[in-house]
């Protein structure tokens, strides 16, 4: 309201003053007026300019600092959060699997005839397979496979302990001799365990294997009926998963060294 006046009283003045622009031609009270006029909105620019100024905070290395040990504890926070809830997962799914019902101790001998016991693996992946020396056509097929995952293995995580294991379900054929003979045939990394029958029925129940001598021909020629399946065991000799038929060597391959990252993160590894 006091511009509107200030502004109609000075076009009055103006309008009664000569046209000349210079100071001095204008009356007394017109220069007041005008001086008044620009010293206050020169004041209020200067407030305006001295806000902004103010409002822009430098960032120093201190508040910098700060901030990055804060967001570290966060995330760290974060992660420690992600790790225990991936480790119920493990736990779960571990129990799931039937970690109690499936596998445990076994007392037999190997191929090279020295007694190996469950625990003499401790440490170590292994790869376990049941079958018999006599097959015609699967077990040789799945030992194959099982070599093939050996080289995979020795090719992509050499420092992985892993022991491969074959164990016969036909003790009264398949002695160390014959196992040793058979092993052979596939790699020379597989160890062969076989043993007497109350030894091997056993093992395999405790792997939930089933198996069972077919009738005997003329030559007293068998077969036995048996579960395909490869087992995988922790160093801490625990089962922790297994792989059918329809499983590729690769796919065996990528998934014990999935495994043995998860077993490392569970014992302390690193986050990352």
């Amino acid at each position: 309201m006091l511009s509107k006046i200030v502004s109609r009283s000075f076009s009055r003045l103006l309008a009664s003053a000569t046209c000349s622009s210079h100071k001095s031609l204008l009356r007394p009270e017109v220069v007041r007026i005008v001086e008044s006029e620009t010293a206050f909105y020169e004041c209020r620019r200067f407030q305006s300019t001295d806000k902004s100024r103010k409002s822009k905070v430098p960032i120093t290395w201190k508040s910098l600092g700060y901030t990055c040990a804060v967001g570290g504890i966060i995330m760290g926070w974060m992660l420690y959060v992600k790790r225990e809830k991936r480790l119920v997962i493990e736990k779960e799914r571990k129990r799931a699997l039937g970690k109690a019902s499936i596998g445990g101790r076994f007392d037999l001998i190997d191929h090279n005839n020295q007694p190996k016991k469950s625990e003499d693996f401790f440490g170590k992946w292994l790869l376990i397979y049941f079958g018999f020396t006599h097959c015609p056509d699967i077990c040789p097929d799945e030992l194959e496979k099982l070599g093939k995952v050996i080289d995979i293995l020795g090719e992509q995580a050499k420092d992985l302990p892993f022991q491969p294991l074959f164990i016969s379900v036909d003790p009264d054929r398949d002695d160390v001799k014959a196992v040793a003979a058979y092993v052979k045939e596939f790699h020379p990394k597989i160890l062969g365990l076989t043993g007497p029958k109350d030894q091997v029925e056993k093992a395999s129940r405790s792997f939930r294997v089933y198996f069972s001598a077919g009738p005997r021909d003329e030559e007293q020629d068998y077969i036995v009926d048996h579960t395909v399946i490869m087992y995988l065991v922790d160093p801490d000799g625990e089962f922790v998963d297994y792989y059918g038929q329809n499983r590729t060597a690769k796919q065996i391959a990528t998934a014990i060294q999935m495994q043995d990252a998860k077993y490392k993160k569970a014992k302390g590894g690193s986050w990352f």
